[in-house]
């Protein structure tokens, strides 16, 4: 059984899977809350499920980037729930998490992946397909949704946390002519259940002591 928390951003996500299926999932804004409300949600979800601390083999923790706080909160908890027993820990950073939603075969768009900085910012970065997977185009960086759709020169889908004033925006470029192509919001929604798909898929492909929770780290980034 795998644990998977994602606290980098307002969104709170915890997800519950066993290698095979997806047993429990919760995802919800928490605004500034996840400090409050993190650990009662886990031993819940972990309750209805009839899922104990003993049962847990591995955890996933989301490293960022995000909020400061938000991210260290999570890692705090992962690593606190993974050490005494030495269970492997999965790091992972939001926008691979982002990607694992997105389907390689949609007309073959590059994608903006997206999550949210807070204060009108956006962290994203620009991928495109090669070979049935997501390749990064450019590296992740943060600014604001101006910025972000000034380097749009092409079709392109944008996918993640959208802000109501990066909407807007979007929205007035559409208008203006460009060919961004906007995701549902659920399908851009940064879920833990895919956190925990990643980490699965690495934990099969490496060594049992590959993922020892001490070098588990938050991922940061800096406003030009």
């Amino acid at each position: 059984m795998l644990l998977a928390l994602d606290t980098a951003t307002p969104l709170l996500s915890i997800a519950l899977h066993d290698g095979d299926a997806l047993l429990a999932e919760y995802t919800f804004d928490a605004g500034r809350r996840h400090g409050e409300l993190l650990a009662p949600q886990v031993k819940r979800m972990m309750a209805q499920v009839n899922v104990t601390a003993g049962d847990l083999r591995a955890l996933a923790v989301s490293v960022g980037p995000g909020s400061y706080t938000g991210t260290r909160i999570g890692v705090a908890l992962a690593k606190g729930m993974a050490a005494p027993s030495e269970l492997p820990l999965v790091p992972a950073t939001t926008l691979a998490t982002v990607l694992a939603a997105q389907p390689t075969h949609q007309d073959d768009l590059p994608l903006i992946a997206t999550v949210s900085a807070g204060r009108d910012r956006v962290i994203w970065a620009e991928y495109r397909v090669e070979r049935a997977a997501w390749v990064e185009r450019r590296p992740p960086q943060i600014s604001d949704w101006a910025t972000v759709l000034s380097t749009i020169d092409r079709p392109i889908r944008i996918c993640g946390e959208v802000s109501m004033a990066g909407l807007e925006q979007i929205r007035r470029a559409q208008e203006a002519g460009a060919a961004i192509d906007l995701a549902p919001a659920a399908q851009g929604l940064r879920r833990a259940g895919y956190l925990a798909e990643i980490a699965w898929r690495r934990l099969r492909e490496s060594d049992a002591g590959a993922f020892p929770a001490a070098r588990v780290m938050p991922v940061y980034l800096k406003s030009p």
